[in-house]
């Protein structure tokens, strides 16, 4: 993204719910306009053109490159749009002796501890009714704000929580990400007691 918008000063990236909220920081911090949106390969596509956004990505990675590509995600390309990055920083060896460069771009960014894609497997259509519940009446005690496009994402001053359907199975997709690991914990006892509220008895995988 900040490649993207040396070139595209003010330029809308876009990125999916299940992504870091380190993503919308870094975007705004380079001078651009983060855009969270749906997860799905064909909806990012779709808002893409729809804004003529330079760039897109999904956690999963997909990454849609409008600027100098087609507008369609193409690992390749993007390995490729990562080693022209990387090639930019000279490789110099430090007094231990250690090769540094490109490694310096990468330690820099941002790290918090976090989970993978976690999944509550339903029934047939019970993923759907779960999250409309939760997107109805769940309640997050310290959350700053609740994002209800895809699922629900509460945000908190120091992670944030989600729950979502999946597009393709009978799933409930969770995901978390925090500042420090307590918080990271409280964040998912809020969320065990918003599924406790809208369904009792779930064998959540947190």
């Amino acid at each position: 993204a900040r490649d993207v918008l040396s070139r595209n000063p003010g330029g809308e990236i876009i990125y999916d719910v299940k992504c870091s909220r380190h993503v919308g920081k870094v975007i705004e911090e380079a001078g651009g306009k983060a855009t969270m949106y749906k997860t799905g390969h064909s909806l990012i596509k779709v808002k893409l053109k729809e804004t003529g956004a330079p760039l897109a990505g999904e956690m999963s990675g997909h990454v849609f490159f409008k600027e100098r590509w087609y507008g369609f995600d193409d690992g390749l390309y993007a390995a490729a749009r990562m080693l022209e990055i990387l090639s930019r920083e000279p490789a110099w060896l430090d007094e231990g002796q250690r090769l540094n460069g490109p490694s310096i771009l990468l330690e820099a960014l941002p790290n918090s501890p976090s989970t993978p894609e976690l999944k509550l497997e339903c029934a047939e259509g019970e993923n759907l009714r779960i999250v409309n519940a939760l997107q109805a009446g769940a309640y997050f005690e310290h959350a700053s704000h609740v994002i209800t496009i895809d699922g629900v994402r509460a945000e908190y001053e120091d992670g944030f929580g989600l729950a979502r359907s999946s597009n393709t199975t009978p799933v409930v997709v969770i995901r978390f990400e925090a500042d420090n690991d307590a918080a990271l914990k409280r964040i998912q006892a809020e969320f065990r007691e918003a599924f406790e509220a809208v369904k009792p008895g779930l064998l959540l995988p947190f």
